[in-house]
């Protein structure tokens, strides 16, 4: 009986018998990604010059790398979230931070919002023009507020009393912008003057509507969380925000199922909750992010007339990035996957 009794002891202790169960992953092996966006709308190869595109490629490349270092040396989602999009804001080529676009009044208004998927909690701030970085401010009213969305003057007030940094309106001027917002009064002035809305809309350029940074990720903790910031639309008026810091519209994040930053046409991505709507496919439903995102960029918000584009991450490490437009600025990374960059449509890759 003994000799049985350390035969099984020699079994167990070799992994021969009673060893049904994996080993827990070191945060190491666990999965971590992050994806990120810079906009999407009419972005072919024929209106984009070499020049520019490395440019893009290389802005793309940088945001994403410095939210994955973060990651992959152990940091939290929300901080690899938020470092890459700040190095978007500082970016004149994005519609965020230092490029982001003109009101009809000619100054700058920013929005932005930040969620992590462990506990719900949000931070957005809307309609800012004196924040260097909107994200960093979205994530000070997560985490020093009681409030999920402060706006405008008083926005700017709490950025101030917790000390982040402040710049003049001045500060996100660029010339592209400026002769974009140029642009815009012409189609505003024309259709002011014959008072024919239908050739007004039939004129409108909608790069105008388009433009946002956003970033989502998933850590070596299992932690997602999303963030998005834009300077909005061009010549918007009467204190216009769009879906950017709507939580549930432009962003989302929820560790049961994924995490969402969208960019586009903003007004429909709020009236159809984009953001949510994904994630909550995948919770209740069982799909991928892939499916789900389809779907929703594909078949519900495009035939409303929506357009624009999502970037997903799942709780696994799966990316998604799908749109409906012919381009959408786009990156990701994970540790099951190199570096991607994107920018066309699939059939101009």
């Amino acid at each position: 009986m003994r000799m049985k009794r350390l035969m099984l002891a020699t079994m167990v202790a070799v992994g021969l018998v009673g060893c049904t169960e994996e080993a827990p992953k070191t945060h190491a092996e666990r999965p971590i990604a992050i994806a990120i966006h810079g906009g999407a709308g009419t972005i072919t190869r024929e209106n984009m010059s070499p020049e520019r595109e490395v440019l893009f490629r290389q802005a793309l490349t940088y945001a994403t790398e410095a939210g994955y270092a973060v990651l992959e040396d152990g940091g939290s989602s929300v901080d690899a979230v938020q470092a890459a999009i700040q190095m978007m804001e500082e970016s004149p080529l994005f519609n965020a931070g230092r490029g982001a676009v003109y009101t009809y009044e000619g100054r700058h208004e920013l929005d932005a919002s930040i969620m992590l998927g462990a506990t719900g909690e949000a931070g957005a701030v809307a309609g800012v023009g004196n924040i260097r970085s909107p994200i960093a401010a979205a994530r000070a009213v997560m985490e020093q507020s009681r409030h999920v969305m402060l706006s405008g003057s008083g926005a700017e007030e709490f950025a101030r009393y917790v000390g982040l940094e402040q710049v003049s309106n001045t500060y996100f001027n660029t010339t592209e912008r400026y002769e974009q917002l140029q642009q815009a009064l012409e189609r505003l002035r024309a259709r002011e003057a014959t008072g024919d809305q239908i050739a007004f809309e039939q004129s409108w350029e909608p790069a105008f509507n388009m433009g946002t940074v956003g970033a989502v990720a998933l850590d070596s903790h299992g932690n997602l969380a999303a963030g998005t910031s834009t300077g909005g639309m061009t010549a918007k008026r009467w204190g216009r925000i769009g879906d950017a810091p709507v939580i549930g519209a432009g962003t989302w994040a929820d560790n049961e199922s994924c995490a969402v930053s969208a960019t586009g046409h903003g007004e429909y991505f709020i009236r159809f909750h984009v953001a949510a709507d994904i994630c909550s496919r995948v919770k209740y439903q069982g799909k991928s992010i892939a499916e789900a995102g389809n779907e929703v960029i594909h078949n519900v918000l495009l035939p409303a007339g929506g357009t624009g584009g999502v970037i997903i991450v799942d709780n696994k490490g799966n990316i998604s990035m799908p749109f409906n437009t012919e381009g959408m600025y786009r990156a990701s990374k994970s540790n099951s996957t190199e570096l991607s960059v994107g920018i066309y449509g699939p059939e101009q890759q």
